[in-house]
């Protein structure tokens, strides 16, 4: 398997278009959310954390 930067550039452009789309359309719940993740427990946030790289890898895995 070839490393391809073309794959690497769109992968980086969708995770660029998907993080803007929250701040762009609805700011003030983008703040709310944010409060609420700060009242999270550390424990739980890394939870979160790694169960969403288990679950990238998993797709990585899946769309080869």
């Amino acid at each position: 398997m070839a490393f391809n930067w073309n794959d690497l550039l769109t992968a980086l452009a969708l995770l660029l278009i998907l993080e803007g789309l929250m701040p762009f359309l609805s700011p003030s719940s983008l703040k709310q959310a944010y409060r609420e993740l700060l009242k999270l427990p550390d424990k739980t946030l890394r939870t979160i954390g790694l169960v969403s790289v288990i679950a990238g890898i998993l797709l990585l895995f899946l769309t080869e």
